[in-house]
């Protein structure tokens, strides 16, 4: 793992590189989740270009700060995003799902230039549902058994990819995983769609029921240079479920606007 120290605390991030030509990927994991959610990425789409996922502050090997849920940890997990940015070069930025709010409000608020941005089991507003909150808090371990249900981070994934994210979720823990569902809970930039000048691909599995795809579709229908692409037979972590979708979608996004 690398590192790049910023604000005072050290953000770890991996890069892969098998010297594409391409404009370096910057891959950003969802809540309770770490850079680990990017393996299909990491291997296979940095023939074409250097691949970079990081952790989060808080998550994996990246030191935590001292901040309240919502907008003050969404800026500085934005602060993550911009220091390894900078750090690699990277003209795309890939956000899922927490990882998606922290891009968007990037791409809203930031002066930093990206040349692609890919939006992937997110969506402009992330509500939370009021049972798994109150688990969050209060039965981690039930809050961790329902997100690993039916259609929800997965559809029907195999089981080794089951258990890494149950004991990734489980390592992250319940204070900092709560902190991002809350932060996702407390997200909505639905007014502000129109501000995103950077071309666009929404990307969600077919069965995604946590970010689902009339999420995509109204992010496709938003923003100005955008479009919308669905992954068959996953559900929210459709690129470590079906990462050859997943890949091809990027891909072929990226090769149309010339990135």
């Amino acid at each position: 793992m690398e590192q790049v120290t910023h604000r005072g605390r050290t953000t770890a991030y991996r890069i892969a590189d098998r010297s594409g030509e391409g404009s370096p990927l910057l891959a950003v994991h969802g809540s309770g989740g770490t850079h680990d959610v990017w393996k299909g990425q990491l291997g296979r789409l940095a023939s074409e270009r250097p691949v970079v996922a990081l952790d989060l502050s808080g998550h994996g090997e990246s030191e935590d700060f001292d901040a309240d849920p919502g907008w003050e940890t969404l800026s500085a997990y934005a602060d993550d995003v911009l220091a390894v940015a900078d750090e690699t070069d990277a003209g795309v930025l890939v956000g899922h799902s927490l990882g998606g709010a922290v891009a968007l409000q990037l791409v809203t608020e930031r002066d930093h230039d990206f040349d692609g941005l890919v939006l992937a089991g997110t969506g402009a507003k992330l509500p939370v549902l009021a049972d798994l909150r109150r688990w969050l808090e209060s039965d981690f371990d039930r809050a961790v058994e329902f997100l690993h249900g039916e259609d929800r981070l997965f559809h029907d994934a195999d089981s080794r990819y089951v258990q890494l994210s149950t004991e990734t979720m489980m390592e992250v823990g319940q204070r900092v995983t709560r902190r991002d569902f809350e932060s996702c809970h407390e997200f909505d930039v639905r007014d502000r769609l129109d501000d995103v000048a950077v071309p666009t691909l929404a990307l969600v599995g077919e069965h995604d029921k946590l970010t689902p795809p009339e999420y995509h579709e109204e992010l496709a229908d938003a923003i100005p240079d955008a479009r919308y692409r669905e992954v068959r037979g996953a559900a929210h972590l459709a690129m470590l479920e079906e990462p050859e979708g997943f890949n091809a979608a990027v891909e072929e996004f990226l090769s149309d606007v010339g990135v």
